[in-house]
């Protein structure tokens, strides 16, 4: 989907209208008749706050907005109405739409437009039935005295670093392996102006990166392991802030493999955490964000071909420390603890990383929030909830107490790669803590990385989610 939004001051012709209202009288300067403002009245007095009006082939759209949506929640459900429209512009293969902010309010009127835009995402290059006549442009005009262009223009690019995460995780390893996952961050690199290195597996061995190696012995196709930075000439922040993704691009589940029905079926997702780095580091970029931001992002595929590891070896991790391997369905943890203690070279003042980690973080929280714990403080913990309320991607964190910690105590090694059944997420946290020394917060988003029904204007598949949580935490920062 091509997507345009522009500034406007002028009416433009032949496209859908959207009027955002707190005193429907305003709607008489806009040709509304005595007849259209009485059907308008009544919806109104229904609790109606999206109403439609539609008179043959013309088709208004008018969102009231209350004294009480002035907040994040009221801003969710603008973004889910802007949804609902862009559903019937595809019903009937509408291609432009004005937005009039008649509230003058910038928030309200963004989120409006976010959720139109957002909602625009579709991951259908291998139908080959597609309409000939399905829309592939959506123009958004929006006519606002709080908005410039600038704002626009912001939204427009991080949409598109959300629908780039989209795409890499909708994609399957028959055409994204980890040679195309590297080609593609190299590409993005190259377009949003963000440097790009790429280790390959001789350099791995070299550097002694045994948790990436190890999961990576079944697989036929190497291992790489991937360094984006954005550093703008200038910054604001003296140490930067380092994002690692877990970038397995297809899980068995190992030797241990995933044997429940369906249990396979999406496991294509279980790179979510590199693609939502690379969305957050496109967003940065491309809004030339005044950041030092590094990206780190292992990758390999977790199968139980040839020299598999199994249950019982023993591994030594790129820091040194040994792993007693009890699961080998449990590997995103093994290849996270590399990139992790690799962050270490940057000196960070803050490192984040997502994974689509644990079955028990969806267990607790299903798709509606992400699980967060970490050694960050109270203070960054509280900024970066704050950042997600905002987007409403929900961060909740989880205690990550010493006796957690007792969990993954092994007999014959440093730790072992798994806990007990209780408190799965925690002690998967507990594993990756014995690789960093910075201030750190790990997200596992296993529940809202990719769902399988539709969900208003996240879709369904890949949500993209991370990415414009991390930009508001980020931008927030500057």
């Amino acid at each position: 989907m091509q997507l345009s939004i522009k500034h406007t001051g002028e009416r433009p012709e032949g496209v859908r209208n959207i009027f955002l209202v707190k005193e429907t009288s305003l709607l008489k300067d806009f040709g509304f008749n005595n007849e259209a403002l009485a059907y308008v009245e009544s919806r109104v007095e229904a609790k109606e706050k999206l109403i439609t009006i539609q008179n043959y082939n013309i088709v208004y759209y008018v969102r009231v907005v209350a004294d009480d949506e002035y907040n994040n929640k009221g801003y969710e459900a603008l973004r889910k109405d802007g949804a609902t429209i862009y559903s019937s512009l595809k019903k009937d293969k509408q291609s432009g739409v004005c937005i009039y902010d008649l509230i003058g309010d910038k928030a309200a009127t963004l989120a409006l437009n976010e959720g139109v835009a957002l909602s625009s995402y579709a991951f259908d290059k291998y139908k080959t039935d597609a309409d000939e006549e399905q829309v592939k442009e959506l123009s958004i005009w929006v006519a606002s005295a709080a908005i410039n262009q600038g704002d626009l223009d912001e939204l427009r690019r991080l949409t598109n670093a959300v629908f780039i995460t989209r795409d890499l995780v909708n994609e399957p390893v028959s055409t994204l392996d980890v040679e195309e996952l590297s080609d593609r961050i190299s590409e993005l690199g190259a377009i949003h102006g963000f440097d790009v290195d790429i280790f390959n597996k001789a350099k791995l061995e070299s550097l002694k990166f045994g948790g990436l190696l190890g999961v990576n012995k079944g697989s036929i196709d190497p291992p790489a392991f991937h360094i984006l930075e954005w550093k703008p000439e200038s910054t604001i922040n003296e140490k930067p802030v380092v994002l690692v993704g877990k970038g397995v691009v297809f899980d068995t589940g190992g030797i241990n493999l995933k044997t429940p029905p369906g249990s396979l079926d999406d496991m294509k997702a279980d790179m979510g955490g590199a693609a939502s780095v690379v969305g957050a580091m496109v967003a940065v970029a491309s809004n030339k964000l005044p950041m030092h931001v590094i990206g780190l992002i292992p990758a390999t595929d977790n199968r139980p071909g040839g020299n598999a590891i199994v249950p019982g070896d023993i591994l030594t991790m790129h820091n040194g420390k040994t792993v007693e391997v009890l699961n080998t369905d449990a590997e995103g943890r093994l290849i996270l603890a590399d990139a992790l203690s690799y962050s270490k070279n940057y000196e960070p003042e803050l490192v984040i990383d997502l994974a689509t980690l644990t079955g028990s973080a969806v267990m607790a929280l299903g798709q509606y929030a992400t699980v967060g714990m970490g050694t960050a403080s109270d203070e960054v913990f509280q900024q970066l909830q704050e950042a997600g309320n905002c987007v409403y991607e929900r961060v909740v964190q989880f205690p990550f107490w010493d006796e957690y910690g007792d969990m993954i105590k092994s007999d014959i090694a440093d730790i072992k790669n798994l806990g007990a059944r209780e408190a799965g997420a925690i002690t998967a946290g507990k594993f990756l803590s014995h690789f960093v020394d910075s201030p750190w917060i790990h997200l596992d988003i296993a529940g809202p990385a990719f769902v399988k029904k539709d969900d208003s204007y996240r879709g369904s598949g890949a949500s993209g989610v991370g990415v414009r949580m991390l930009y508001a935490f980020l931008k927030n920062k500057c």
